[in-house]
This record gives structure tokens, C-alpha cells and sequence, in this order.
């Protein structure tokens, strides 16, 4: 799957984005991140997380998101949630929706479908293409979700690697 060219020189800016931006989105800005970093792209590529709803902005991440990342040897005391809004579209290269009606208010604001994802398109595993919300239920969501994020983040660290990166 071809990925969207640099909307400007320097670094490629990844956005990472589910509703609330204290579950899924800031579980998978870890990870991502700490992808790219392992690869050597981190100074060549960066990842931000958001969410489309501002209820929690400027709150860290659902306790329950930082104890499976925190489990797994991930740091997740950065996080702060951010709202993704129109002022913020052009910012990014690539915006990695976590569900459909993620991409419907993504598409909604003006996120350009050539940028717009589902960010388990990356996922090598068949699937739906969604990343569940494990908001409402209980701890193992939020271990199913770290599963999909980490295995999507190889795929998209191995996507970048290939088609954004300078050799």
C-alpha cells in the first residue's frame, strides 16, 4: 500500500486518532514511536497521537492504557490528551484512524482521503481493520489492543522504511 508523500521537507508526521485520545490513540503513539526509534527513523519520522472529541483534553491516559503499556516496559507518563481538529490537518502526512467513525469525523473536518487510514490497514493480520475501543470493558481489551497496536506498528514502521525514508 503506497503511503502519502511528505507534505514538507523534514520529518513525516504520523497521526494517530481515536475518539477520546486516552486509550487507543496514546497506546499506539507509544508504541509507533518506540518503533521507529528501534528502527533508526526517529529522525526521520514522528508520530503524535489525538483524539476527534475533546472531553479529556490536556488529561494523561486512561490509567488502565498506562498499566498495559507500563507492564510491557513502554513509557506512558508524556501523554496529554489533544483534540484533532481542522487547524491541525496540514500539519500531517498521514492520519492512522483507529475505527470507521474515526475516518467519518477525520474526513468530516477535512482530512484529505489520500492521507486518511484505518490504522490497521498496516496490520499483517486479517481483520476488520478496526482497533476496538476497550474503554467500557475490562483489562483484557486494553491487552488485545496493545497486541494490535504492536503488531500494526511493525507494519507501519516497515511501510515507512520502504516508501518515505531517504536511503
Amino acid at each position: 500500500m503506497a503511503l502519502p508523500l511528505p507534505r514538507t521537507p523534514g520529518t513525516y508526521r504520523v497521526a494517530l486518532v481515536c475518539l477520546g485520545n486516552i486509550c487507543r490513540s496514546p497506546i499506539a503513539d507509544v508504541v509507533v514511536n518506540h518503533r521507529l526509534d528501534e528502527a533508526g527513523l526517529a529522525d526521520h519520522v514522528h508520530a503524535d497521537s489525538y483524539g476527534t472529541a475533546g472531553w479529556h483534553v490536556g488529561k494523561p491516559m486512561d490509567p488502565r492504557s498506562a498499566a498495559v503499556l507500563t507492564t510491557h516496559d513502554y513509557d506512558a507518563t508524556q501523554h496529554r490528551a489533544r483534540q484533532f481538529d481542522a487547524d491541525v490537518v496540514s500539519s500531517y502526512d498521514l492520519v492512522l484512524a483507529m475505527d470507521h467513525d474515526n475516518v467519518s469525523d477525520l474526513a468530516a473536518i477535512g482530512v484529505p482521503a489520500d492521507r486518511l487510514r484505518l490504522f490497521r490497514d498496516f496490520d499483517p493480520t486479517p481483520g476488520d481493520g478496526v482497533v476496538p475501543d476497550p474503554y467500557y470493558g475490562g483489562d483484557d481489551g486494553f491487552r488485545d489492543v496493545l497486541a494490535m497496536v504492536e503488531r500494526t506498528a511493525l507494519g507501519i514502521t516497515h511501510a515507512l522504511q520502504q516508501e518515505v525514508v531517504p536511503s
